[in-house]
């Protein structure tokens, strides 16, 4: 089994630590100002800011666990922590912005008259404390779908917190209500949309499918095309963490080879397949007219 060594970015857990501080404060705020103002606008804000704060901590705690090492009971450690918590954050999106459209669609129909004053200085509040966090994670964001989770919690926060801001300025100078109502709406629709595509991506690499990027059929050709490759089958291609591809299958080769032969032959596949592919986690078993399914795809 082969295990190419690859440039890594190498992500901090400070930045999530100070995002956390600075959400619950947030939160703590907003809670208080939303029920004195009457704003479901800024309640929701504040919604969404603890979930971040949960999603945070989750975020926090599973890049702790992923740097742990393998051991006996655990040979891959815990790789696939950060995974489950892009998963679990991804899910919290959907279900509070889920929630979110329910309250807008009731105050609709029962209108509250709201103070703005406040809206708009808690909402101003928001928009710097979660400008500052987005700003700490974005790099990292582009390195790992946990921090990207993290990420785009934040940032939809933001977002959430000027969407509010506008909405404190139209209710002040407009007396528009209604306007809180459906702002609360467009950040729900929005939570949606970003939610379920990182859900998606996190459930892909969760139930070890084949990434959308990599063709089965693409790598068959490439390596039928190294001298001494008969048939490649029974092939597995899987993400265990974003920044580790495996592939694992059979090769029955040509000719009845010696082991270190083999290894020269398996050198050429690896350098092949990192190259072209970018697999970094090689497990080839050898062959020789074994009596077995030679099927690309075998349901072992």
């Amino acid at each position: 089994m082969s295990n190419q060594r690859i440039e890594k970015h190498e992500v901090g857990g400070k930045n999530l630590l100070f995002s956390i501080l600075l959400n619950i404060i947030i939160t703590t705020a907003q809670v208080i100002g939303g029920i004195i103002s009457g704003s479901l606008s800024l309640l929701s804000d504040a919604l969404h800011n603890f979930s971040d704060v949960l999603s945070l901590a989750i975020s926090f705690m599973a890049h702790k666990l992923s740097r742990r090492k393998a051991s006996l009971s655990q040979t891959f450690g815990f790789k696939r922590a950060e995974l489950l918590a892009a998963f679990v954050n991804a899910l919290t999106l959907v279900i509070v912005a889920v929630y979110l459209i329910y309250e807008a669609v009731l105050r609709f129909f029962n209108p509250v008259v709201i103070a703005p004053t406040l809206v708009i200085w808690l909402s101003a509040l928001g928009i710097v404390a979660n400008g500052l966090s987005v700003l700490l994670l974005k790099k990292d964001a582009d390195h790992s779908l946990n921090m990207k989770s993290a990420y785009l919690h934040l940032l939809t926060d933001m977002m959430a917190s000027v969407a509010v801001l506008i909405g404190g300025l139209l209710m002040k100078y407009y007396q528009v209500y209604w306007v809180d109502s459906l702002l609360t709406l467009g950040i729900a629709i929005y939570l949606i949309i970003v939610g379920f595509d990182l859900l998606k991506k996190s459930t892909q690499m969760l139930m070890l499918f084949t990434p959308e990027e990599i063709s089965i059929k693409e790598i068959v050709r490439e390596v039928h095309k190294i001298h001494g490759c008969g048939k490649l089958h029974h092939i597995h291609v899987w993400h265990l963490n974003e920044e580790e591809l495996h592939l694992e299958a059979h090769l029955d080769c040509t000719d009845d080879i010696s082991l270190s032969q083999f290894n020269i032959l398996l050198h050429n596949i690896e350098d092949m397949l990192y190259e072209k592919f970018g697999i970094n986690h090689v497990n080839i078993q050898p062959e020789f007219k074994k009596i077995d399914p030679k099927n690309f795809i075998v349901q072992d």
